[in-house]
């Protein structure tokens, strides 16, 4: 049994994770500790500038500093840190990437969207196993990118990463509030394209299931169910039908400020971000059913993503 910590830091959130885990029957097992997430908006205007700002900096390492607190109270043995897409993005990452390495003591790597998509992966699969004969698609929806990976019980068969996600489309597009139609438009043929992109390297017509991770598929879930609160258990492995999922997420996009907000189940993080991550979601799903000639009926929610999957690959 070995103590591990796994830092996620994306676009919106930064996640830890500090969980035990045991390899003594082939496949590794995770026993949570700690699992705690923070908004901190790293990717705040990186989509137009190209820079990480500083306070969203700040409000990163302040983040970074709790963490590694927790993380010595909880004795973990080896930490491991992925930054995405936003720290990718970004011409400064350097300054990110040095004041992470004088906080933890540890280098922080910014992963490829191809490591990103082969982690979530292994994350939401470790806890919803992929059984023989499928093609299970699962769907990363981030703040600054969005995972599509393929695979089957074997592993991930091809994987995409694309520049949509639900920061980056608010900060482009969204200005409004609720948002026009026709900076709805114009954030759905930025999604379109991506999809389209996406196609070019995963196959979506192959899959026979899609698993849907991340903080916007899980509170979009959240809607669709009508929790009286934030339930992690009532989330992960719902499966629902996919006009019911589209449903959901369509109505948190027209919906004002104010009314998502007062929402029970609604992260104060997400409140002006989560419309455009049900208008990425409800493409993906409408363009996936129509592809699979509604082979695929239903999607199914992972509260288990890359966080997961990051401390399952630490030696």
């Amino acid at each position: 049994m070995t103590r591990v910590a796994a830092i996620d830091c994306g676009t919106n959130s930064i996640r830890l994770l500090i969980a035990d885990i045991d390899r003594s029957s082939g496949s590794p097992v995770l026993t949570d500790v700690v699992r705690e997430m923070r908004v901190v908006r790293l990717g705040q205007g990186v989509d137009a500038t190209g820079e990480l700002a500083r306070e969203a900096l700040e409000r990163t390492f302040a983040a970074t500093a709790a963490y590694g607190q927790l993380i010595k109270e909880h004795g973990a043995e080896k930490i491991r840190f992925a930054a995405t897409s936003a720290t990718r993005d970004a011409r400064n990452r350097q300054v990110f990437v040095d004041g992470i390495r004088d906080l933890l003591g540890v280098e922080p790597e910014v992963i490829s969207g191809e490591e990103e998509a082969a982690l979530s992966f292994a994350g939401a699969s470790s806890v919803l196993p992929v059984l023989d004969g499928q093609q299970v698609l699962v769907v990363d929806l981030g703040g600054g990118s969005t995972e599509f990976v393929l695979g089957t019980a074997d592993g991930v068969t091809a994987a995409k990463s694309v520049d949509i996600g639900c920061v980056r489309l608010t900060e482009r597009h969204l200005a409004d509030d609720p948002p026009t139609a026709d900076q709805i438009a114009a954030a759905e043929a930025d999604v379109d394209a991506a999809i389209a992109r996406a196609r070019e390297d995963v196959p979506l017509e192959q899959a026979t299931a899609v698993v849907g991770v991340a903080g916007s598929v899980t509170t979009i879930t959240a809607h669709a169910l009508r929790l009286p609160e934030y339930s992690p258990d009532a989330i992960h492995g719902a499966e629902l039908p996919l006009a019911e999922v589209s449903e959901a997420a369509a109505e948190l996009l027209r919906m004002p400020r104010a009314d998502r907000a007062a929402l029970p189940y609604m992260h104060p993080g997400r409140v002006d971000v989560i419309g455009a991550g049900g208008l990425v979601w409800r493409r993906v799903l409408e363009q996936l059913g129509a592809l699979t000639g509604g082979r695929i009926s239903t999607a199914t929610a992972s509260e288990h993503d890359i966080l997961d999957g990051i401390a399952l690959s630490i030696g």
